[in-house]
């Protein structure tokens, strides 16, 4: 209880979905511990938690069923991991990507859109909404190209970089533009 500044006896006894959890989350976080007494365990839940003094905090929740010696669920046995510093650098992350002079995009190791910045919708003509889960190969990247490019993403997706590499991307106006 070190993380929200509450020692044991102040926290025992009390409800923390009523207590300690934020008004917007108590119905999810309630349905994430039901589940767990039901048999079901959830990973990586993410919500906001209210310290001591007031503060709210982000916390990565596993929600796990607690059983005695037959088997029979008697509770649930919650781990969780503040997150805020970690959201608060991928929010950072995120606005500096948005705000790069350069047209800077993502995919994951799928294949699919996942960064698509203003300037990348600036120079190509796709709004993120347009670009976002789509497989950037599949559908951007001319015919010729499909192949090295393909080559190249899946090689930096095992860590190895390729540096400098010249590719044309098919722009909303069905223009060959080419990238570096």
């Amino acid at each position: 209880m070190r993380l929200i500044g509450y020692s044991t006896g102040e926290v025992m006894g009390h409800s923390l979905v009523q207590e300690f959890i934020t008004n917007d989350y108590q119905a999810s976080v309630q349905a994430v511990l039901d589940q767990a007494l039901n048999g079901m365990e959830t990973e990586n839940f993410e919500f906001p938690l209210i310290t001591k003094a007031g503060a709210h905090i982000e916390v990565l929740l596993n929600a796990t069923t607690r059983r005695d010696e037959q088997g029979n669920i008697i509770g649930v046995v919650g781990i969780g991991q503040d997150i805020t510093a970690r959201l608060a650098q991928e929010r950072e992350y995120s606005k500096l990507i948005d705000t790069a002079n350069a047209p800077i995009f993502g995919v994951d190791n799928q294949g699919a859109v996942n960064v698509w910045n203003k300037n990348a919708q600036k120079l190509v003509g796709y709004t993120p909404e347009e670009v976002m889960g789509k497989n950037l190969v599949k559908e951007f990247i001319t015919d010729e190209f499909k192949t090295p490019v393909q080559s190249v993403l899946d090689q930096a997706l095992h860590g190895d970089e390729t540096a400098n590499f010249e590719f044309p991307l098919m722009t909303k106006g069905g223009v060959r533009l080419d990238v570096l």
